[in-house]
This record gives structure tokens, C-alpha cells and sequence, in this order.
């Protein structure tokens, strides 16, 4: 099969794993189709379903049987379900998830534990193995059974070389693969990619976006990034550093970011910054987390309610910018800030509707995730599936 790194963006053999992709989605929601009905969902022509499902059917993935629509032949198509485990790991800034599942889709195991995982990301991949070889062997679950595996990083992903961009909220990942380092590790191949991308691929899939084509994920924790969807396909960029919205320039004279600019809206937004605002008066300690803010927030204390909500009108303004570039029909808020509800969510509206132009705005849904913390995790599943197919 035609890996990623082995597709350069834009090339013909792109497109066509991209349409392919497209089949297999519309398939995976809709079950049994017609070729015209597949046609219909996709936006691709009938001769481009006919040839994409004539190679589906040569390799196995789909099965093909005489029928009639509207007292016309027709023929059907149904997605077959592959034998064998799928491998879906989720690296957090302080924590590791793993999770084993079969080829519907469904949970069969999952193990997290707490780590340093921006530390050092050598040792991350080690334990991210022995948790995975954990579940396999818990599950009894040989690695040849593998169909295929997927990890979820926070921060972008080159698409071609598979590497972490520098500007990533775990420096010592910039420049690392960390596909390539589990693929020898494991014996078999990770998919890897960006936490916000892959969240965007699950809230579309099965969280609050389903069935909506231009989506825009907003994943708030210890940074902020999107991922941007186009036409119900993932929108990365050249080299994979579409959404990253944290590092928008909203004040000239702000905080110096860690990509070396001012004001970025990670600056306004990110856990790090909200904390140094938390007062000393606060119910929550010096070492609070993200998740005791958003808690206190949540239980009245008035100064943290404050930063959240002025967090809120920081995100909204960044977001207009977004919006006004990519016009989608819906932005999903995720992430531990999300958590919050309403405290961010209702100054991010007051914030967008000034800054938003009223054509993008006037059929426009924000919305909180549906799939919470889960979300890169089901992303990352999907993602495996995906490489099945």
C-alpha cells in the first residue's frame, strides 16, 4: 500500500489515495451504495468511482453485487471489514494513551499513564512500546495481526518526512520522527500526525461535525491549534503546518512567543500564560494545572472566571481570522479549556461576531466537542483505518 511518505503532495498519486479515501469514508457512513450514490456523496465523477471501485475490489477492500435502482441496474458496494487489530497512540504533553481496536473501529483495550512526555522524546516512544506491547500481550494479540497503527503528536507533522516541526509546544521533539523510531520499535508501521488534525477527523467522523464538510477544530490545552477541514478532507499544508493558529499575531506590543514573535494568540490563550495570571488570592495553588483553573472557573471563583473569559474574546478574535480565510460551517472548541463550556465559549461569540465578516458568520455553528479528551484518540484510530484500506 501507498504510504504518506511515499505520496508527495499535490501529485496524481495523491489525488488518487485522496479520492480513494473519500469512497472508503462515504462506505464506512453509508454502508451499502450504489456507484451513482457514492458519486453523489463523494462530488466524484461515475468514471472515477467505477475505476477507483474496481481497484478497491481487485485488493479486497470492497465486494460488488448486480442490483437495480429506480428499476435501472445498479451495481452495490460494500465496505468488507479486514481482519486484524488496529494500534492507535496518543502522545499528551504529560501523558501516554494507547489504545487497541479492532478494524470496526470499536475499543478492545486502553492503558494511559501520566509522563513527562515532553522531556525527552526517545524515552516517550519507549514507553509509549511497552504500553502497546502491554495491551498486545494483555489481549493476546500478535504484532502480525496488526492492520495498522497511528500515533497523535502536539505539534505539526511533516507530511513527506514524517519529522515534528520546530514550533512545537514539545521542543525537544522539533526535528524528530517518531513514526520511523515506533515503526522499528513495534515491527510495524505508525501513521503519525498533528493532535488537532486528528480531532478534527474524529469530530467529523462521529463527534459533533458529523456529516459536515468545512469544519474548523480548535484544540485548546497547552497550546492552541486547528485542524482545518476541506471539503471533508483534512487541510495540512505543504509541509503540514496548516492550523497552527496559536502563532496568529494579535498584539505587536504583547508577550514574546516561543516562535520568537509578539502577541501570538498562544501568548493569550496557552495553559502556561492563563496560569501566570491566576491571582495569588485564588482557591487553586501555584502548581495548578490547566484542569484546576477550568474547575475553579467552573465552581465561581471570580478571578479565574476572568481569565477564561478573557481567553474567550483572545480565541474568538483569532478564530474570525480563520474563518474569514476558510468560511467553514462549523468550529468545534476541544481541549482541556473547552472543558469550561459556556465561561469560553460565550465571550469567544461576542468576540467572533466583531470580527468576522457576516457572510461567513450568518450560517456559522461553534459548538463544543462531543468526544472530549477521547478525541485524538478515536482520530488516531480512525487514522490506522484508515492505512488498512
Amino acid at each position: 500500500m501507498t504510504t504518506d511518505a511515499q505520496v508527495t503532495p499535490g501529485s496524481q498519486a495523491a489525488l488518487r489515495q485522496a479520492n480513494r479515501e473519500r469512497v472508503v469514508a462515504a462506505l464506512r457512513r453509508g454502508g451499502t451504495l450504489t456507484q451513482a450514490e457514492i458519486a453523489r456523496a463523494t462530488g466524484l465523477s461515475a468514471a472515477s468511482v467505477s475505476n477507483i471501485v474496481r481497484d478497491l475490489r481487485s485488493t479486497g477492500t470492497v465486494s460488488v453485487r448486480e442490483t437495480s435502482s429506480n428499476g435501472r441496474r445498479a451495481r452495490a458496494v460494500t465496505l468488507l471489514h479486514p481482519p486484524g487489530a488496529l494500534v492507535a497512540i496518543d502522545f499528551a504533553y504529560s501523558r501516554i494513551t494507547v489504545a487497541l481496536g479492532d478494524t470496526r473501529g470499536r475499543v478492545l483495550q486502553e492503558e494511559s499513564i501520566t509522563y513527562d512526555v515532553a522531556e525527552d522524546p526517545v524515552r516517550g516512544i519507549r514507553r509509549a512500546v511497552w504500553l502497546t506491547e502491554t495491551l498486545l500481550t494483555r489481549a493476546r494479540v500478535d504484532r502480525s495481526m496488526v492492520s495498522g497503527a497511528a500515533a497523535s503528536v502536539p505539534g505539526p507533522v511533516d507530511p513527506v518526512s514524517g519529522r515534528i516541526g520546530d514550533i512545537t509546544c514539545m521542543p525537544r521533539w522539533a526535528g524528530f520522527d517518531p513514526g520511523d523510531e515506533l515503526g522499528q520499535r513495534l515491527g510495524f508501521a505508525v501513521r503519525v500526525d498533528n493532535d488537532a488534525n486528528l480531532c478534527a477527523l474524529a469530530e467529523t467522523a462521529e463527534g459533533a461535525a458529523r456529516g459536515v464538510e468545512h469544519v474548523v477544530y480548535v484544540n485548546v490545552s497547552q497550546g492552541v491549534g486547528a485542524g482545518v477541514v476541506v471539503e471533508g478532507r483534512l487541510f495540512r499544508g505543504a509541509s503540514g503546518n496548516a492550523g497552527e493558529i496559536g502563532h496568529l499575531g494579535l498584539d505587536e506590543r504583547g508577550q514574546v512567543c516561543r516562535c520568537g514573535n509578539r502577541g501570538c494568540l498562544e501568548t493569550l490563550v496557552g495553559a502556561p500564560y492563563l496560569l501566570g495570571m491566576v491571582p495569588q488570592q485564588s482557591r487553586i495553588g501555584p502548581d495548578a494545572a490547566l484542569s484546576d483553573l477550568v474547575e475553579a472557573a467552573c465552581a465561581g471563583d471570580p478571578g479565574c472566571r476572568r481569565i477564561i473569559a478573557e481567553a474567550g474574546i483572545a480565541l474568538g478574535r483569532g478564530v474570525a481570522i480563520v474563518v474569514n480565510m476558510f468560511n467553514p460551517q462549523m468550529v468545534v472548541v476541544g481541549g482541556e479549556l473547552a472543558e469550561s463550556g459556556e465561561l469560553l465559549l460565550d465571550p469567544m461569540r461576542r468576540a467572533m461576531e466583531l470580527g468576522t465578516l457576516g457572510s461567513a458568520l450568518a450560517d456559522l455553528r461553534l459548538v463544543p466537542g462531543e468526544l472530549g479528551g477521547r478525541a485524538a484518540l478515536r482520530g488516531a484510530l480512525r487514522a490506522a483505518l484508515a492505512s488498512t484500506f
